[in-house]
Formats: C-alpha cells, sequence, structure tokens
C-alpha cells in the first residue's frame, strides 16, 4: 500500500522561498506519476506540478517559472520548490501519486493515493 507523508510547510512573507518534500512508501514499479495540488480556501482542488518516473515534468500556467518539481529516488521523496512566493499562493499542498501514469496531466481524479498535505501561507 502507498503511504505518502508530506512535510516543509510554513508561513512566509511575500517574495520568499519554500521546499516541499513527499517521501513516499510501498511502490517502487515504474511507471508512474506523482503530482503536487494545492487547496485554496474557498476553491477546488487543483493541479501545480507533475513528475513521470521517466523524468518528465509539467506545472500549470499559475505557477510556471516559479516552481520547480524533482525525485529523489535514493530517498523515495518527491520535492516541490515554491519561489518567489505570492499570498495568492496561501493554499494546503498536496502530494499525489498515480501508479501506471497512464495519462500525464494534472488532474485530481487521476490519482488514486494523497498525503494528508502541508500548509503553506504566504503575507504581503
Amino acid at each position: 500500500q502507498v503511504q505518502l507523508v508530506e512535510s516543509g510547510g510554513g508561513s512566509v512573507q511575500s517574495g520568499g522561498s519554500l521546499k516541499l518534500s513527499c517521501v513516499i512508501s510501498g511502490y517502487t514499479y515504474s511507471p508512474y506519476c506523482m503530482g503536487w495540488f494545492r487547496q485554496r480556501p474557498g476553491k477546488a482542488r487543483e493541479g501545480v506540478a507533475l513528475i513521470h518516473s521517466d523524468d518528465s515534468r509539467m506545472a500549470s500556467n499559475s505557477v510556471k517559472g516559479r516552481v520547480s518539481v524533482s525525485h529523489d529516488n535514493t530517498k523515495n521523496t518527491l520535492y516541490l520548490q515554491l519561489n518567489s512566493l505570492k499570498p495568492e499562493d496561501t493554499a494546503m499542498y498536496y502530494c499525489a501519486f498515480q501508479p501506471g501514469c497512464h495519462v500525464f496531466r494534472l488532474s485530481a481524479s487521476d490519482f488514486p493515493t494523497w498525503g494528508q498535505g502541508t500548509q503553506v501561507t504566504v503575507s504581503s
């Protein structure tokens, strides 16, 4: 059974940076996709960035140029580097896992396994 545990959230001022981590356990077979999603207050969950086990990557237009997604296979850890943070980036951030990765897209409905989330708060 796949388990995901996020960490690294916190409170920062506008323009600051944070690096989120997600430790993955229970699955080691390629192919797979791992994604970062966020849910802002009163909003639907939205995709932030996605990485495939073949190292293909994508990011949403709302954060493109300000985020970097990576995966350290030796540590079974997914990362999301957030830079130039804005107050509108305030959200609960979740990592998610999709075995097989049949469709490479930032769609929450494609991901069956989720972490508990880590809160990011950006003040102006």
